[in-house]
């Protein structure tokens, strides 16, 4: 993990991971998305992490991909150095993310915002996925994720035209799930993980799944994974804790068994 990229931070059950390139409005390199993955790799294998906040600077969660990088490379060596596949990584997190956003979040930091399990956003973020702008189209999931949040209409013209959302725009249309005031992005996402994370670790990451579920299957599909994600919660120590605490008018005690 580069402590010049990425900046982390502890707050019980809640890591914070800051991206680190303010000069460049934290443009997404190479090197910081390798940092980003594995530390975000790390992260999911701590058993006492239980949410994660993925943010930026108040001026911008990520303006987008490294213009310089993309410009330097070929369609051979894209497709070779296999940077892509760091957005699989990233996917593939099961502790939850929470997207906090201020300022710019385009291109390839949107695409990055989406892959996060819920976004809050400062009213001064920007939402966009302006690659048309340079030839290009976005290539981490961007048509699919954006069409698949906000339809297929807003989608093509953010796509095709290069139009940009405002933070009240994002929220309507449903690409973000809270927006707040200027000065509290990043408050508000911490106190959003801390939310979650005092959840069941178990019943929250099966839901996060049976969610995204909905996203890339059919409805049969998804409602027979959410069938058994539910058996499999309910034979977990912490369902068993949940129901007897509400039963027993007693906050419940989560141990993640």
């Amino acid at each position: 993990m580069s402590d010049e990229l990425i900046r982390l931070e502890r707050e019980g059950p809640v890591a914070v991971v800051l991206l680190n390139r303010p000069k460049q409005l934290n443009a997404l390199s190479g090197e910081l998305m390798a940092a980003l993955v594995e530390t975000l790799r790390q992260l999911d294998e701590d058993r006492d992490v239980r949410a994660i906040v993925v943010g930026g600077n108040e001026r911008a969660f990520a303006a987008g991909a490294d213009i310089a990088e993309l410009a330097a490379g070929t369609a051979i060596s894209l497709y070779e150095n296999r940077r892509i596949d760091a957005w699989d990584a990233i996917r593939a997190v099961r502790t939850p993310l929470v997207a906090a956003v201020s300022g710019f979040c385009l291109g390839g930091g949107c695409e990055l915002a989406m892959l996060c399990d819920l976004i809050v956003a400062s009213e001064s973020a920007t939402f966009g996925q302006p690659e048309i702008n340079l030839g290009v189209l976005p290539g981490a999931g961007g048509t699919q994720r954006l069409t698949r949040a906000v339809g297929k209409a807003v989608a093509m013209d953010m796509i095709l035209s290069g139009r940009t959302l405002s933070a009240r725009e994002a929220l309507g249309f449903g690409l973000v799930a809270r927006v707040v005031a200027r000065e509290a992005w990043l408050a508000e996402a911490k106190r959003v993980a801390a939310d979650i994370a005092a959840k069941s670790p178990i019943s929250v990451r099966l839901a996060k799944e049976a969610v995204d579920k909905a996203f890339e299957a059919p409805l049969a599909v998804g409602v027979e994974f959410e069938r058994r994600a539910f058996y499999l919660a309910r034979a977990s120590d912490d369902a068993t804790e949940g129901l007897n605490a509400f039963v027993e008018k007693r906050l419940p005690e989560f141990r993640g068994t």
